[in-house]
């Protein structure tokens, strides 16, 4: 765990026994202490545990944010109302509905995932309506005594929001600024399926960027700083990834071999900046053959096969 600002803590929910790869991160504020992307279920051991720690535990919790609803992000939200229900949950109002009756997104998660999607995630229980506060985006959130602005920020995700902390200089901002690992030099885009879309993604970076917050909390992982060149390398990277997925599907390979293959360039790549370690963690973080798959799904609904 870490205090990255005031009243505001980093928690490492070492997914899968791995450091670096999942952060949630803990606000707290007269009366309310906010939770912003708890992860998975199959990190809420750990999560549970430091929150212990910290003299909280679950019952502790007085919200939840969510960024959005993919399982590495929401997925123990359900867990943790089931123990604490008093619990507020905010999210976009695309994903709300998810939220309190899962069973489509779990449906599209276990197309991706297969018979790992338990060892990954765990459950993902529903989360009761009552619980839930759905966002268009526009809000002013007062938590206790901590105020955070909402923003609609897709292209990662449609029902993607961010939340501004004018106090700290904060953005929490989910996936939407990709995976930069403890402020490191690298930065790459996280672009599973099912609705990637790099035009919508741009006007959220400049969104970002026109709010002027001093740094960003990446999900992967933690804190970061230099927010524009951030974006500017992240916009850069995806306009290059977008292309490389675009000219391989006119090839005669099949998805596996080339997604397959777009994970090896990228690893390669990352071999090269980074010690074998490193690469490795992005390589997790990113899910690069999920990359290629929901880059590959956004060209092909305009037409390119």
């Amino acid at each position: 765990m870490e205090k990255i600002a005031p009243q505001t803590t980093r928690i490492d929910l070492e997914y899968l026994g791995y450091p670096k790869v999942i952060a949630a991160c803990l606000l707290e504020a007269d009366g309310n202490v906010a939770l912003v992307d708890p992860g998975p279920t199959s990190a809420v051991a750990t999560l549970r545990r430091k929150l212990d720690e910290l003299g909280l535990g679950v019952k502790g919790l007085d919200t939840i944010l969510l960024t959005h609803i993919h399982l590495d992000h929401a997925g123990a939200t359900g867990t943790l109302v089931k123990e604490n229900p008093r619990i507020r949950v905010y999210v976009h109002e695309r994903g709300a509905p998810h939220m309190i009756e899962p069973a489509r997104l779990l449906d599209s998660a276990r197309r991706l995932y297969g018979d790992q999607m338990e060892r990954l995630w765990g459950e993902f229980l529903p989360v009761p309506a009552a619980n839930v506060n759905a966002l268009a985006g526009g809000e002013r959130l007062s938590l206790g005594g901590r105020q955070l602005d909402v923003a609609y920020t897709p292209g990662h995700a449609s029902h993607h929001v961010s939340y501004f902390d004018s106090a700290t200089g904060l953005a929490f901002i989910g996936d939407t600024a990709g995976i930069r690992i403890a402020n490191g030099q690298t930065i790459l885009p996280i672009t599973p399926p099912p609705d990637i879309d790099p035009q919508s993604w741009a006007k959220s970076w400049e969104l970002i960027q026109a709010r002027r917050p001093e740094r960003l909390f990446l999900t992967h992982f933690g804190a970061a700083d230099r927010v524009g060149e951030h974006l500017a390398e992240l916009r850069e990277r995806l306009e290059e990834w977008s292309v490389a997925v675009r000219d391989s599907l006119k090839d005669g390979e099949d998805d596996a071999q080339r997604a397959a293959e777009f994970a090896q360039q990228v690893t390669s790549k990352l071999m090269r900046q980074l010690s074998e370690n490193d690469a490795k963690r992005y390589a997790r973080g990113a899910g690069l053959e999920l990359c290629w798959y929901g880059l590959a799904r956004y060209w092909r609904k305009r037409g390119v096969n």
